[in-house]
């Protein structure tokens, strides 16, 4: 069986974390930080960072196109918190420049649950990963206030999606690698 190639978004976050996971489930991973580091993926990973801060990275680095592109051919995508944000259709409470990749028919609110020390270690039910409960980080997390028609919630949180997949993608709002659970990751390589 031949690895998946996958990239991580390298610009701001927690890409280091999604990186070891990811090369702990088997994948061959390639840190993204300009448009031809995209060549030859399979999936990618926008991690969560500072969904601000990563707007302006992805445009002075010139990646919006190329990732758009990619995306529209075939590149699947985990995203987790801030990735969540900008893989959505519709922010709210963004800047008004925010970048949206429209990768995920959703609409979100960043930083919903609240500021830094309303940040928390949960467990989630998540029944496309097994019957035990995933130990997740909610981190100055966005809230999935809206689901379009195409969007399979996976997981909810205070009455919420949480965890949505649409086709090849899949958007988090909490973060599972930094609980050091593999089991979302899998998932998506699963789908590579």
């Amino acid at each position: 069986m031949t690895k998946a190639t996958v990239g991580v978004l390298a610009l701001q976050g927690d890409f280091r974390e999604h990186a070891a996971i990811l090369e702990e489930c088997g994948a061959r991973v390639v840190r993204v930080r300009l448009p031809e580091d995209l060549d030859g993926l399979q999936g990618l990973v926008v991690p969560g960072g500072e969904s601000t801060t990563m707007s302006k990275l992805l445009t002075s680095s010139v990646l919006v196109e190329p990732l758009l592109e990619a995306i529209e051919h075939g590149l699947a995508c985990l995203t987790t918190c801030a990735g969540t944000i900008l893989a959505a259709r519709e922010i709210r409470d963004g800047i008004p420049d925010q970048v949206s990749l429209d990768i995920l028919d959703i609409v979100v609110r960043r930083n919903a649950y609240g500021r830094q020390l309303q940040s928390a270690e949960v467990s989630l039910e998540i029944p496309a990963v097994g019957t035990a409960p995933v130990p997740v980080a909610f981190i100055r997390a966005p809230s999935i206030e809206e689901v379009g028609a195409g969007v399979e919630v996976l997981a909810s949180y205070q009455e919420q999606a949480a965890a949505v997949r649409q086709g090849a993608h899949i958007g988090l709002t909490f973060h599972p690698e930094l609980t050091g659970d593999t089991r979302l990751h899998r998932l998506f390589l699963s789908a590579l």
